[in-house]
Formats: C-alpha cells, sequence, structure tokens
C-alpha cells in the first residue's frame, strides 16, 4: 500500500519533519486561529490546552484591567487640541460589566463640562476603555496620529479629543451632542477573543441623537498589529468620515468600499 504524505529529506530537524508530515502546518501559517490542535486521545495535548489557559487568562484580565486615563490623556495631547476626560454613569468596574445601560450614559456633570467646549465640529473622536483598556491603551494614539493631520489639512473642525472610563459605544451619541458635532467616531477596546486580547474598534456616526441604533453606525473593528494595521485603519477612518460627511448618513445605507482605494492613498 502506498503512503501519500509528504515524506521529509534527510537530515530535516525534528520539528521541520513533524511539520512536513502534518496537512494543518501550511493554513497555521496563515491565521492565529487554533486548528488541527494536536491531540492525546480523546483530549488535547499538553501544549495547546496550556496555551489555550493562558490566552483565556488573558483575555479575562483585559476585561478587568482599568484604564489609566492620565496616561492616555498625556499620549493623545501631542496631536493638538485639549483632551477631556469624562466617565459614564458606571461608578466601577464590576457595575459595568453588570450594567451595559449605565456605561452608554454619561455620569452626572460630564454633559455640562462638556458643553463648555460647545462648537460647530465636523466630528469628534471619542476614546473609550470598553471591554479591553489595553487595546485603546496601545492602539488610539497610533491610529488618530495617522488620521487627524489628513483630516485638519481638508479643513476639517474637529472637536477635543474625549477620554472615557467605563464607556459603551452609545455613549458617544450624548457627546457629540453636548459639543454639537455633526459626527462622531468612537474608539473603543473590542471584546477580547482567546487570539487578540487587545483588539480596537471605530464606531462612526452621523447625526447621533439619543435614539440611534446600531444600525445607524459603520464599523471598523479588529484594529491591532496582527489585525488591521494602523495604516489601514487610519486609511478606512477617514475614508469612511469622508463618505459619511458628503452623503448625511452613516450604518447600513452606506457602503464602505475603503478596500476599492488605489494602495498609498
Amino acid at each position: 500500500m502506498s503512503d501519500d504524505r509528504a515524506v521529509a529529506p534527510s537530515g530535516t530537524p525534528p520539528q521541520q519533519a513533524a511539520e512536513s508530515d502534518d496537512v494543518w502546518a501550511p493554513l497555521r501559517r496563515l491565521t492565529a486561529a487554533r486548528i488541527g490542535l494536536a491531540r492525546s486521545g480523546a483530549s488535547l495535548a499538553t501544549a495547546p490546552l496550556l496555551e489555550f489557559a493562558l490566552a483565556h487568562a488573558r483575555a479575562r484580565d483585559a476585561v478587568r484591567e482599568p484604564l489609566d486615563e492620565r496616561r492616555l490623556a498625556a499620549d493623545l495631547a501631542p496631536l493638538g487640541g485639549p483632551v477631556l476626560a469624562v466617565a459614564s454613569a458606571a461608578a466601577d468596574r464590576q457595575t459595568y460589566l453588570m450594567r451595559p445601560d449605565l456605561g452608554r450614559r454619561l455620569a452626572p456633570g460630564c454633559e455640562a463640562a462638556l458643553a463648555s467646549h460647545r462648537g460647530a465640529y465636523d466630528v469628534a473622536f471619542v476614546v473609550a476603555d470598553g471591554l479591553s483598556a489595553r487595546a485603546v491603551a496601545q492602539h488610539a494614539a497610533p491610529v488618530l496620529s495617522r488620521t487627524l493631520p489628513a483630516l485638519r489639512a481638508e479643513g476639517w473642525r474637529i472637536a477635543p479629543l474625549v477620554v472615557v472610563r467605563h464607556g459603551r459605544v452609545a455613549i458617544g451619541d450624548a457627546i457629540a451632542a453636548a459639543l454639537g458635532a455633526a459626527a462622531i467616531a468612537v474608539l473603543i477596546g473590542e471584546r477580547p477573543g482567546l487570539s487578540a486580547p487587545d483588539s480596537m474598534g471605530a464606531y462612526l456616526t452621523f447625526g447621533p441623537h439619543a435614539r440611534t441604533t446600531d444600525a445607524q453606525r459603520n464599523c471598523i473593528s479588529n484594529i491591532h498589529p496582527a489585525g488591521i494595521g494602523y495604516d489601514a485603519a487610519a486609511l478606512k477612518l477617514a475614508h469612511l468620515l469622508r463618505a459619511i460627511r458628503a452623503a448625511g448618513l452613516s450604518g447600513v445605507a452606506l457602503k464602505d468600499d475603503s478596500d476599492r482605494l488605489p494602495i498609498g492613498r
């Protein structure tokens, strides 16, 4: 009987020889997904089991990790303009996780503080911890440092940057209303996964109001170096904002065609 498996050349190191006999090896080099994991009987082998446990622990830690607002504000300060810090109605992290509705509302007094900076802005940018403070701490400044100069060069009126503790996506609606911004872009830590505990998302809304639904938002997900990189994320963010302003709408009615842009634009 013939054996159709590839045979490693003589002298091949043991690890490479094992990979040459593994039909999953080529796919593993293309994705961080856990595919074709080694097994011992009916259970996972020790190595992938320990790796899974470590990834799960990192995801849990990311959800609980508090936002260092001062450090984040300091990282955003060089981007120009004031950086405002506010909080949601969730008093602590546990309450935030148990009461999503409170994460969508501003804490008492925050609306008035924002209103003192009110103006006729084309867009406001909000950075919220969401479910991974680590994500925005690492990725918000690099993405905005590539996005804001491009928009300012086109004459966009940009509101002061706002950092939110214990914030959900919809808190951006109240912030936009308080600042007088026509559109809002919320950069927020996404729910940690077993491959990426530090993924950031960007949610864009035109004309946000108290009854805005998720169908009226555009989303750029999976922003981190191993997902959508900083340059690509900034390109998509600026392109979508231009399209939103030109069309006067956002969400399912607006198609994201940023993947068709010429390379280098």
